[in-house]
């Protein structure tokens, strides 16, 4: 059996594996592109068998999760966006005692002494007579009865458990492991009173999936800000901000001190600026070569070690292409931190990046 997600025995329905089974999700309408980045990265030994419309199992001779993981952030891989490790799979017709039963199991047999996060979700279509909720219950219960505190994220390790067509999966793994600490990866965010657009999602996302720390009090620029959504969560991280877009912004930003909104393309505001800023961020519908542009210039106006955040507009077309070109042409003013698909992009990625010490300012 694995330990937290290391080297190691699983096993299957009775049966004993002496490599990881690594689970990977990504978005359904992405998985393709999940799938060639694995392939190119990890070689051609390693094994890559799609089980759901979001999900693949990995192997490969020595493979864990950790260095899937590892590779994931390092290479960056921008579309998977969520691991586990398969340690059981129980039939469809398995019912909630049986999933619980199996859950402590692979919870004992992982070496997890104390607390853990239990993580519910459905890859697919499911036939089954309970949903997640029903699962997540039945197996928080089960390991609670055992003396495990049971939290539904923020732990060191993470049981999953997802109802797939071909059966319950079970899976336990060290959190850091995971790229993300939601089911799946799929975080889902409540939409508030003061929500300007849906746009607040992506900015939201990022922040808490990549733990994001924002200068509180320093000065942020918002390139394409109209109509104001990522300006408003900027402010929510008490920085002023320089909201650039020749749109209005919306009226509830109005008599907000520390919103300044000047109405110019990005070009022209980089051609008259003299402000040093801490965080510059992008999310305009443009084409991925001229925001890359864009940003490489804007690097010119930042403070040393300033973060940048930008969302890429792929498209359908030679989508891995030309995220290769926009990360490297992003690279040669940022240190790229994350890149990566999130639940709330479509054709689009979002990246994380640091000004690089020695360009220029």
């Amino acid at each position: 059996m694995t330990n937290g997600g290391r080297a190691g025995a699983v096993w299957q329905n009775g049966r004993v594996f002496t490599e990881q089974r690594v689970v990977v999700s990504a978005a359904e309408e992405s998985l393709p592109l999940a799938i060639r980045e694995l392939e190119l990265e990890l070689g051609p030994e390693a094994a890559v068998e799609p089980i759901g419309p979001e999900t693949v199992v990995v192997t490969a001779p020595g493979l864990t999760a950790q260095e899937v993981a590892d590779r994931c952030e390092e290479a960056p891989l921008v579309f998977p966006r969520h691991l586990t490790v398969e340690s059981a799979l129980l039939a469809p017709d398995a019912d909630l005692d049986r999933i619980a039963d199996a859950a402590l199991e692979a919870v004992r047999e992982a070496g997890v002494e104390s607390d853990i996060a239990v993580q519910s979700w459905v890859s697919g279509r499911s036939g089954y007579d309970f949903g997640p909720a029903q699962a997540f219950a039945a197996v928080a219960d089960r390991l609670r009865g055992a003396g495990y505190e049971v939290a539904r994220s923020g732990r060191f390790h993470t049981l999953s458990c997802c109802l797939t067509d071909r059966g319950v999966l079970l899976g336990v793994n060290e959190t850091r492991d995971s790229l993300s600490d939601w089911p799946g990866g799929g975080v889902r965010l409540s939409k508030s009173r003061d929500q300007i657009s849906r746009a607040e999602f992506k900015l939201e996302e990022a922040i808490g999936e990549f733990g994001l720390e924002l200068p509180e009090g320093g000065r942020a620029v918002d390139f394409g800000a109209a109509p104001g959504g990522w300006t408003r969560i900027l402010r929510l991280h008490g920085l002023r901000v320089w909201a650039v877009d020749p749109g209005d912004l919306d009226e509830r930003l109005d008599g907000d001190d520390g919103i300044r909104h000047l109405a110019l393309t990005a070009g022209r505001f980089l051609r008259s600026n003299r402000t040093v800023f801490d965080v510059a961020v992008n999310d305009m519908r443009m084409d991925p070569d001229l925001s890359c542009d864009l940003m490489v210039r804007a690097a010119e106006t930042l403070a040393p070690g300033a973060l940048a955040v930008v969302t890429l507009k792929t498209g359908s077309r030679e989508v891995l292409e030309t995220v290769d070109a926009g990360l490297r042409r992003l690279g040669e003013a940022y240190e790229i931190l994350h890149a990566r698909q999130l639940r709330h992009n479509r054709h689009e990625i979002t990246v994380i990046a640091r000004k690089r010490s020695g360009a220029p300012s």
